[in-house]
């Protein structure tokens, strides 16, 4: 089965770490990768920007509405994940709970699946 390890991690985080600190979290995360890669358990994985950078795009009555970050509304953001194949769920549960982000944010565990399913 197919699982994604969402990085859920608090807005602003980022911005209270050193430049140092900030390149041996990331250089933790990416060894992390390669480590589930070697396993044969990675597909991909990706750190992504903070949402200030992002636009949320909704079309409602055929015109697209979009909004500039940072989403105010949100505590937290999504700063990146892991998709993992070739796993049970009580696997990616185990690899989340060995992910260096969950140290210091929240790592949610989802099953990749077609929307209607419940």
């Amino acid at each position: 089965m197919a699982f994604l390890l969402l990085i859920i991690e608090p807005r602003g985080q980022r911005d209270t770490r050193t430049d140092a600190e900030g390149k041996q979290v990331y250089a933790e995360m990416v060894q992390f990768g390669k480590d589930l890669s070697e396993h044969g358990q990675l597909v991909a994985s990706q750190s992504l920007r903070a949402d200030q950078h992002g636009v949320r795009v909704q079309v409602r009555d055929s015109k697209p509405m979009l909004r500039d970050g940072p989403f105010t509304e949100a505590k937290e953001m999504v700063g990146g994940f892991y998709l993992l194949d070739n796993v049970t769920q009580d696997e990616a549960i185990a690899i989340a709970s060995q992910c260096p982000a969950a140290q210091w944010a929240t790592v949610e565990v989802r099953e990749i699946a077609p929307c209607y399913v419940h």
